[in-house]
């Protein structure tokens, strides 16, 4: 008995051993883990004074953490683990009163700076449709035909009906 146990505990404590060491060989890949909501500095500085909680759940996403008996603070966590390295956690807690935006306190403070987002919208110019013609008309337009010359006109009825009823 006293055998078996002496065993165990050495076979326990060299697979310990093991698993530590494999987290220190070079050459190891290791993933990048991201938990909780991302926030980052350009969501913070969209945030105003006297916005209301649907506005700031637009911007920075559901909270993390939201107390029952606390309704007016919204908590964000955010840890990433880069490659093995240390883990690296920011939060951020954001304070209500009557339902608008008063505090915001953690590891990210807003830009004294006014924000001016890029315009990102682009013009695009949409050619204008003929609704008056039908999809034989336009279809004939685009190879040339304009719907005018009598023989080939003479030539494609026929084909024209019985593609309307085949």
């Amino acid at each position: 008995m006293r055998k078996s146990i002496l065993l165990f505990s050495f076979f326990s404590v060299s697979l310990i051993s093991c698993a530590t060491a494999v987290e220190y060989l070079p050459y190891v890949y290791k993933i990048d883990i991201n938990q909780g909501n991302v926030v980052d500095q350009t969501m913070i500085d969209q945030l105003r004074p006297n916005m209301t909680k649907r506005q700031v759940l637009y911007i920075m996403g559901s909270p993390m953490l939201v107390d029952y008996f606390h309704q007016n603070r919204w908590d964000y966590v955010y840890s990433t683990r880069k490659g093995g390295e240390n883990l690296e956690q920011k939060t951020v807690s954001i304070f209500f009163e009557n339902d608008q935006l008063k505090n915001i306190q953690g590891d990210f403070r807003p830009s004294a700076v006014p924000v001016s987002k890029p315009n990102t919208d682009a013009m695009i110019d949409v050619p204008k449709r003929d609704l008056e013609k039908t999809l034989w008309e336009t279809t004939t337009g685009w190879l040339g035909y304009d719907g005018n010359d009598e023989e080939v006109k003479k030539e494609v009825e026929p084909a024209k009906q019985q593609m309307v009823n085949p």
